[in-house]
């Protein structure tokens, strides 16, 4: 405490001024996922930035983009997929900087059901995630040829909850998971690896980016802002960086975070030495070509493509840029 204390005292020497107040509005609920962020606050890299930052949790009530548009917070951690439909529809959300370098997103299946290859999914109920996290497999199914309305030939659609009882209770052949989260609910729960398919979206070549920092265009036209969330994504990419390194010990500290007490430090540990095989290899800076391979498969839709023209100004370098040059 007392070193986070010094930190922030000679940060406040440095600008001469109070901290400025960041709001963060996570995707999801407290969890590993997001890591980086809790370590940049608990080792006090924030503070070294003149910064007050609050992490805020997200949930399934929970939109963080209306949250970013009603101005209730400066910036939000958001799936690029659900970050582009928002832009379509007239939320001038902008990406600034992509912790995520790849996607965890897969389906998980009973070998049971018989589901070998893509091919296999037709005539089965599937399981997915909405609210926006439903755009990447519905790209997918319309580049697989695949209905997604029940009829024949298709796949039927299980709205699926945020949990893993539709394939333990063999409503779906498969469900919606992440590498660092779900899929070990389903190991957990008693199915042995050996009796389940998984695809990664990953290894499909229908990836999405996943958890970048979004804010709003108006907001990034300000140089005082620019220059707040330069120190925000530098210290959080630290954040990630020490986490990556440290891996036990940055589960810790989000648990510490947990005000739930949902969280085991088990499923932690594990899902902190996942999320680091997705966060390596970035240093924040967006990859382009990622972001439009993005692009092109939202709007491989065919009839119904989740967004309908290619974006502009739906990401910038400027923040990241600032942030690794100092």
């Amino acid at each position: 405490m007392k070193r986070l204390l010094t930190a922030a005292f000679l940060a406040s020497l440095a600008t001469g001024a109070s901290a400025e107040d960041v709001k963060l509005q996570l995707k999801w609920v407290t969890q590993a996922q997001f890591a980086g962020y809790y370590v940049a606050q608990a080792k006090g890299f924030y503070e070294e930035e003149g910064l007050n930052v609050s992490i805020l949790p997200g949930g399934p009530d929970i939109a963080p983009v209306t949250l970013l548009q009603n101005g209730e917070v400066d910036v939000m951690v958001d799936w690029m997929p659900s970050a582009l439909a928002a832009r379509e529809k007239g939320v001038p959300v902008v990406n600034i900087a992509q912790p995520f370098a790849s996607s965890g997103m897969m389906l998980t299946c009973l070998k049971e059901s018989g589901i070998t290859t893509p091919a296999d999914f037709a005539d089965k109920t599937l399981g997915v995630w909405f609210y926006g996290n439903e755009y990447p497999f519905l790209s997918w199914m319309s580049q697989l040829g695949l209905a997604t309305d029940g009829s024949a030939g298709g796949v039927t659609v299980l709205k699926q909850g945020f949990n893993v009882d539709p394939l333990l209770q063999k409503q779906a052949a498969c469900i919606s998971t992440m590498t660092y989260n779900e899929y070990w609910q389903v190991i957990d729960a008693g199915i042995a690896p050996e009796d389940l398919v998984t695809f990664k979206y990953q290894d499909m070549g229908v990836a999405t980016l996943e958890d970048g920092l979004y804010v709003l265009e108006d907001k990034l036209a300000d140089p005082a802002f620019q220059e707040t969330m330069v120190k925000f994504v530098r210290a959080s990419m630290k954040g990630w960086k020490y986490a990556e390194a440290n891996s036990d010990e940055a589960a810790m500290i989000v648990l510490e975070n947990d005000q739930t007490g949902a969280q085991t430090e088990q499923h932690q540990k594990r899902m902190m030495s996942e999320v680091a095989k997705l966060t390596a290899g970035s240093n924040g800076a967006l990859d382009v070509a990622a972001a439009e391979k993005t692009v092109a498969t939202l709007m491989a839709g065919g009839s119904d493509p989740v967004i309908t023209k290619a974006p502009e100004g739906a990401w910038t370098s400027i923040i990241t840029d600032k942030a690794l040059a100092e």
